[in-house]
């Protein structure tokens, strides 16, 4: 209460309770209305608050006192799983089938991105850079490298030439955001045949997506127990405790399926699962700042507690080129 000592003796001012006026009527009750309004708001969800910590806990630096998820947990763990089969099915039956996984839920990323960046007025001709990716696909699967490369040129060089005929106005935002839904998510992801196209290329991709997988699982519950230290303002929810998670996981099984798919060696997956852990970090934090700039939460909703594929794929496209290259120079086919 204003006027009075926090540990209860003499009041501020030096008037003693007795000398305190008369209070007029019906003032008696509104005091102790107030006095009970504030001794609630002074209360944490563990008892009295200390002195200067802001209503709601303690922000910042503390640990809160519960797990706070932040999404749909069993929706989230029901969508993984059903992904993780239909990659594992796919993989190990027709590798060709697998590619279509990855068209389909590629080119729902390049929707999801076109639409999000139309939000500032950017116009993607979906049509285009959908027809390039199908090409980088299968080009990088049947043909290797400079099939990938060639496809992602002409795809480029037909967006630009696309985009002049419609005028000068807005030119460069509209040819920009289309070269960037061309190389993110569509260019990237044509490593992942070049992956598959090895005799071992479905080990190699298994490892790929779980070693991936890791890094969001350790980082999330690592993160959510022990989280005190923010690691980013781009990205106010991770903290330093969950990236050692991350690195903790990914290191783990890193190590154990380079060693016992690919029969490499420890020291080699531990390396793999280190990057992995520092590429997914920083590609959660680059389609953080895209939202940011775009002022939007998720990409998409098409998946129950994830949000949209984008919102799954960042990671991923993050970690495909350091893990192929990592792979071919410790483990050549």
């Amino acid at each position: 209460m204003e006027g009075t000592a926090a540990d209860g003796t003499e009041p501020a001012g030096g008037q003693r309770p007795d000398e305190r006026p008369s209070a007029p009527p019906g003032a008696a009750h509104r005091n102790a209305t107030a006095e009970a309004a504030g001794s609630a708001q002074d209360l944490g969800p563990q008892g009295p608050r200390p002195a200067g910590e802001p209503a709601g806990g303690s922000q910042g630096g503390g640990r809160p006192k519960g797990i706070r998820t932040g999404r749909n947990l069993p929706a989230a763990i029901g969508v993984g799983v059903v992904l993780g089969a239909l990659v594992l099915v796919s993989l190990y039956t027709v590798k060709a089938l697998f590619l279509l996984v990855v068209l389909a839920a590629v080119g729902i990323g390049v929707v999801e991105m076109a639409r999000a960046l139309a939000t500032r007025d950017a116009q993607v001709p979906m049509p285009t850079v959908l027809t390039g990716l199908v090409a980088m696909l299968a080009g990088a699967y049947w043909g290797g490298t400079i099939w990938l490369l060639g496809a992602f040129t002409l795809t480029v060089l037909v967006l630009l030439v696309q985009r002049m005929l419609k005028g000068a106005e807005g030119y460069v935002r509209d040819a920009s955001a289309g070269v960037l839904t061309a190389v993110y998510p569509a260019l990237i992801a044509g490593f992942v045949p070049l992956m598959l196209s090895h005799e071992d290329g479905a080990d190699r991709v298994v490892i790929f997506v779980a070693v991936t997988v890791c890094s969001d699982i350790g980082g999330y519950f690592a993160g959510i127990l022990f989280g005190k230290h923010k690691m980013s303002i781009i990205s106010p929810k991770k903290t330093w405790e969950g990236f050692a998670g991350s690195v903790l996981a990914c290191v783990l099984c890193g190590a154990l399926l380079v060693r016992f798919l690919l029969e490499g060696q420890f020291w080699q997956g531990a390396v793999v699962g280190a990057v992995v852990a520092v590429c997914a970090t920083l590609g959660d934090l680059v389609e953080s700042v895209i939202k940011r700039d775009l002022g939007i939460k998720d990409m998409g909703n098409v998946l129950p507690g994830h949000g949209g594929l984008m919102d799954r794929l960042d990671s991923l496209l993050a970690t495909l080129f350091p893990i192929w290259l990592l792979l071919a120079i410790f483990i050549p086919s």
